[in-house]
């Protein structure tokens, strides 16, 4: 029998010492419910599960901008069905105009009504709001700059141009247009004259005319779909060159990823009277009393020029309407994928953090006799130098 060291009790103690160091990590586990509770208990895995939950909650967020972008679209197809249903209504109008055995004094009658939904059209237009942001005043447009004869000229700038347009500088021969005498709309245009419209390579944009006008909108497009439609506040003479950077930055970028660059780009045009091609409807004679003096024009012309203009008014609000639903789908499809990207990182983490309690349990029902034994052991291994004693004293 050896008193000097008691390796028996030594060999308990380590025993003991492991198993409660263990026992203390399980009940860790237990009480928070995570396998891993320090860097030392997995760091390779908790790294990985750090990067996954920030990716989780990040696109969380991502699917509330989402939303919110979804949000706005359906903000502003409300605001333009109610004008499409208004512009309908001064379309049945104007064809109500047209009739032969309608008086002057009846198309006057007309010619109010249609006045008033004109002004509610502005009114609407400039009133709608998202979050304290006007919607339909441009806004929410692709950004453009524009300078004349290479200086910036804020009197003439660009209003909107479509889709089909690439990002890029182009240069413009101008029409002639100068404003009436009453200086409130461009005159002396002559629909359907060719512009020239050169890219920044020297490319002229093929069979570019002069497709419409109203008010201080000079609308240059061809049959291709390519448009651009320049606002003009001043005098402009003809063969004037106007340089325009489309820059295809849209004012309105929704975040709809988790990770930088994951941008969707939604654009709005401006709605107004002039943008719409109503600005000058009227199914009168004062449609153009210039024009009615010099036998030019009657007031059922001016009923049929009406109908013509609502029409495009009509198919111009088609036009954005389609283009936001367009922006919806893509929206409510990256809002699926994002929380079905979400779900399936949710349950990799979990698999990654999460205890197993059940397992944990017998984990610790086990480790916890361990330490009882590993006590009641190591009591038994420190009495036995003791009983050296016992034989001395026989």
């Amino acid at each position: 029998m050896i008193i000097n060291y008691n390796v028996s009790a030594l060999i308990a103690s380590n025993a003991l010492f492991h198993n409660d160091k263990q026992l203390s990590e399980s009940i860790g586990k237990l009480t928070s419910g995570y396998k891993i509770n320090h860097a030392k208990d997995n760091p390779s895995g908790l790294a990985m599960a750090k990067r996954m939950n920030a990716q989780i909650q990040c696109m969380k967020v991502a699917d509330d901008s989402t939303n919110d972008g979804i949000n706005i679209i359906k903000t502003a197809d409300g605001v333009l069905g109610e004008l499409q249903d208004m512009l309908q209504r001064m379309n049945e109008l104007a064809i109500k105009a047209a009739n032969g055995t309608n008086t002057e004094d009846d198309r006057e009658t007309i010619q109010r009504e249609i006045t008033q939904l004109k002004s509610e059209v502005t009114r609407i237009a400039d009133a709608t709001q998202f979050n304290g942001r006007n919607l339909l005043d441009g806004t929410f447009d692709y950004r453009t700059y524009t300078t004349v004869g290479g200086a910036t000229d804020p009197k003439v700038e660009v209003s909107y141009y479509s889709d089909e347009m690439k990002s890029g500088k182009y240069t413009i021969a101008m029409p002639q247009a100068n404003y009436n005498a009453s200086g409130n709309r461009l005159e002396n245009i002559t629909a359907g004259a060719p512009v020239t419209v050169t890219d920044a390579d020297g490319q002229v944009i093929p069979d570019m005319i002069v497709k419409s006008y109203d008010g201080d909108i000079i609308k240059i497009a061809n049959d291709k779909g390519q448009e651009i439609d320049v606002k003009a506040d001043r005098n402009i003479a003809a063969g004037e060159l106007v340089e325009v950077d489309l820059t295809g930055i849209c004012a309105m970028s929704i975040q709809v990823g988790a990770n930088e660059g994951q941008l969707l780009d939604v654009r709005i045009p401006r709605i107004s009277l002039s943008t719409l091609g109503i600005y000058n409807t009227n199914v009168t004679k004062e449609r153009d009393p210039a024009a009615v003096a010099a036998g030019q024009l009657n007031s059922q012309q001016a009923s049929q020029m009406a109908i013509a203009e609502v029409k495009n008014a009509i198919h111009e609000i088609s036009n954005i309407r389609s283009r936001l639903g367009a922006y919806q789908n893509r929206m409510e499809h990256t809002d699926s994928n994002l929380n079905s990207t979400g779900e399936n990182m949710t349950a990799s983490y979990s698999r990654l953090m999460d205890l197993d309690m059940a397992e944990e349990m017998t984990n610790y029902s086990t480790l916890q006799v361990l330490t009882q034994a590993g006590i009641s052991i190591l009591s038994q291994a420190n009495e036995r130098p003791a009983q050296a004693l016992q034989l001395l004293q026989n």
